[in-house]
């Protein structure tokens, strides 16, 4: 495998691509990463890790675009978690542009949050646009940015993962049946009723067991 331009050239594509399975690894960490740290200032308003989480985020991403993707210490993090599966190529040029859009996000929670120490609804709206395109990523597959590629450059992306960008027919077993989708609804809606008749009762604060004693720093939780 020969490095040439912007990601790896390999044998049998004619474009430079990446590896998609170690991407979506490392989307996947940073998904829980961002999570977790606005959960902590949801649920206690302290700001010191997003702050945190946001200018090593900030700095990965301009290593994956400006440096390259191989000394990108997320990436090679995800590498390490999936070596021992097999590769699934996709085009780099479409997911240089979508992380272009993640530097873009990035940079103004930096500006705005880290530098100047503000805080909007639009940063809320960044977190939580940027928790969309992580969540995605990692868990269906799906780079939004990648999704915005041909309608900017007016050219269609080539190599995506599950071969979306040449839809072909459905295979049997990707066929979704009216009894399914009946079973699905029904599912939810069930499960909607529930939550909603036993409200009170999930509402209801756990006992500890064995005749333990709750801690004082757990008894007025900030959630």
């Amino acid at each position: 495998m020969v490095k040439q331009k912007f990601g790896e050239k390999v044998t049998g594509f004619d474009i430079p691509v990446l590896n998609e399975r170690e991407i979506r690894a490392a989307a996947g960490l940073w998904f829980l990463v961002m999570f977790i740290s606005i959960a902590i200032v949801i649920a206690t308003w302290k700001f010191t890790m997003l702050k945190f989480a946001t200018t090593v985020f900030l700095a990965d991403f301009l290593i994956r675009v400006f440096v390259s993707p191989r000394f990108s210490p997320s990436l090679i993090l995800g590498r390490l978690v999936v070596r021992n599966q097999v590769p699934e190529y996709v085009g780099a040029v479409q997911k240089k542009f979508a992380w272009s859009i993640g530097i873009v996000m990035a940079a103004t929670m930096f500006v705005t949050l880290v530098i100047l120490n503000l805080h909007s609804p639009i940063n809320g709206l960044i977190c939580f646009t940027c928790l969309i395109f992580l969540f995605c990523e990692s868990a269906f597959g799906i780079c939004l940015g990648c999704k915005v590629y041909p309608l900017i450059y007016g050219k269609k992306a080539r190599y995506c993962p599950g071969e979306i960008c040449d839809p072909k027919s459905k295979h049997p077993i990707q066929m979704t049946s009216a009894v399914q989708l009946g079973v699905m609804v029904a599912f939810f809606a069930l499960a909607g009723v529930l939550g909603y008749g036993l409200k009170d009762y999930f509402s209801q604060t756990p006992q500890l067991i064995m005749g333990m004693e709750q801690p004082n720093s757990l008894r007025k939780a900030p959630f």
